[in-house]
């Protein structure tokens, strides 16, 4: 991308959510356009997974519906997330997907699909505390249990 060409900044706000873990989990993310106050959101769930796969999901489920490159301030509350985008994930696909103590890295097929999208767009991240009555945060946290549990109950008899 040439330093000419503008991008449009998107906020990426994500979460989710797992009851046991593994167990039945639920994603969600809210993307908005502060230019010009659009706003999407996205919810899924899985019946067996785990709660650092449904954060990974939020955010790839997220970067997925921005149709053209991006400026994209990513928010979460998962350090997992954020610190494996900005710090981990260079070293890991250097290493082979291996960790520093040469174990496999987990997730790595979400991993890959993260590390395709952020190729895409001008990542920036921010952490914010989870449950701590941040408006977006709360509202993605609803959302993804709310997924979990249509799963759930979905599945009942």
């Amino acid at each position: 991308m040439n330093a000419a060409q503008q991008l449009d900044t998107v906020l990426l706000y994500t979460d989710g959510a797992c009851s046991g873990n593994p167990g039945p989990g639920g994603w969600a993310f809210i993307l908005k356009h502060p230019a010009s106050a659009k706003e999407v959101e996205g919810v899924g769930a899985e019946l067996e997974t785990t709660n650092n796969r449904m954060e990974l999901m939020a955010v790839i489920a997220g970067l997925e519906a921005v149709k053209r490159p991006c400026r994209v301030e990513i928010y979460s509350d998962s350090q997992y997330v954020l610190k494996g985008l900005k710090e981990w994930m260079d070293q890991w696909i250097k290493r082979g997907w291996r960790t520093a103590s040469k174990q496999p890295v987990k997730n790595q097929d979400l991993w890959e699909q993260l590390d395709a999208l952020r190729k895409k767009h001008e990542l920036s991240f921010h952490w914010i505390r989870g449950h701590n009555e941040h408006p977006e945060n709360e509202r993605c946290d609803r959302m993804a249990v709310a997924a979990r549990e249509a799963l759930v109950h979905g599945m009942r008899p």
